[in-house]
């Protein structure tokens, strides 16, 4: 089947779905973030597989990345990142009315994630489901807070993006392997304060690039083949090409949306995939590199948790004031993607 050469033909025609948010607005109150204590350099990465620092700097911009110990689960950095969130925006658990977590590396298919999170955490009652968008799956949790608080359905929101990656690498692949990273992130999502909040969304899929980015794609699926060990696999260059375009398009779609120029962006947080992903498309956007967020060298490629990551960090370092107005923008398996565009409380 040449879904492959059938979707690179086909990819610049995919059409993209954009909107102005409406209704009641919302807006990130708090964020916070964890990453495992253990640092895997590339240094590290050349005594256990053929490659190189060099190699690995140049053609992704990763030096390092954070690896969970074996044995630890995703809930256990989602819920430490989770409590931090809390934390950030002054609020108990107890005060949510929905916890979503993103995930591309569940510790299980069911339960959920985000109802262990809910028990960890103690906030009984509220709506809690995990979201799977891979890369994509934080931005697809803030819009669902962000429709849910507009149909004034929830007040306080909980959306978090954690990974436990390294369990999912093949070793004998540098094309992948020295590319991923353990690590969590969450944002506290509340009504806005006037002026501020979400301004506009684009969000889309286009499956018939599913095969670009896979992990346990054997005929059966990974389940029903009692795959005991998904691995990671990708397409670099038909994803490096994708992602460029992607994030070109959903920048001049949200602005659009928005109604406002793109020299008006005070900064755009981009998923971290790749560094010449995000200098590629920041230079064809316009956007200097003083105006993106890149944090990809000290965490390589977080999926679901990369971009809270990236976020925090920008707010933690005095990079985000209030009043600016933010990209957010991801692309990931499936193949998907999500922007929006926030003025910051």
């Amino acid at each position: 089947m040449a879904i492959t050469t059938a979707y690179k033909a086909r990819s610049d025609a995919v059409p993209l779905r954009s909107f102005k948010t409406k209704g009641r607005r919302s807006a990130i109150a708090g964020i916070g973030v964890y990453a495992p204590d253990k640092i895997v350099t590339n240094f590290d990465l050349e005594k256990v597989m053929e490659t190189s620092d060099k190699w690995i700097t140049e053609r992704t911009g990763i030096r390092a990345r954070h690896f969970a110990e074996p044995g630890t689960t995703t809930l256990e950095l989602a819920t430490r990142a989770a409590q931090s969130a809390l934390d950030s925006a002054g609020l108990k658990a107890s005060d949510l009315d929905m916890i979503l977590v993103g995930t591309s590396s569940p510790d299980g298919p069911f339960p959920s994630i985000a109802c262990r999170i809910q028990d960890e955490l103690d906030a009984p009652g509220a709506v809690a489901w995990d979201l799977l968008a891979a890369c994509t799956s934080f931005m697809y949790g803030l819009s669902t807070a962000d429709s849910y608080i507009a149909s004034e359905r929830a007040d306080k929101v909980l959306v978090i993006g954690a990974e436990v990656l390294s369990r999912m690498l093949d070793y004998s692949n540098r094309g992948t392997a020295v590319i991923f990273g353990d690590g969590a992130g969450a944002a506290v999502v509340t009504p806005a304060p006037e002026g501020a909040g979400f301004l506009s969304w684009c969000l889309g899929s286009d499956g018939r690039g599913y095969e670009q980015v896979t992990c346990g794609n054997v005929p059966l699926g990974a389940y029903a083949a009692k795959e005991p060990n998904p691995i990671i696999d990708m397409k670099g260059p038909d994803v490096f090409k994708f992602a460029v375009d992607i994030f070109i398009r959903q920048a001049q779609e949200v602005t659009a949306a928005a109604g406002i120029s793109m020299d008006a962006i005070d900064l755009w947080v981009p998923h971290q995939a790749n560094f010449r992903i995000i200098d590629a498309a920041a230079r064809r956007i316009g956007l200097p590199l003083d105006k993106v967020a890149i944090n990809i060298d000290q965490f390589g490629n977080t999926s679901s948790a990369s971009i809270p990551l990236a976020l925090e960090d920008a707010v933690r370092n005095g990079r985000v004031h209030s009043g600016d107005h933010v990209l957010l923008a991801g692309f990931g398996s499936g193949l998907t993607w999500g922007a929006t565009l926030l003025k910051w409380a």
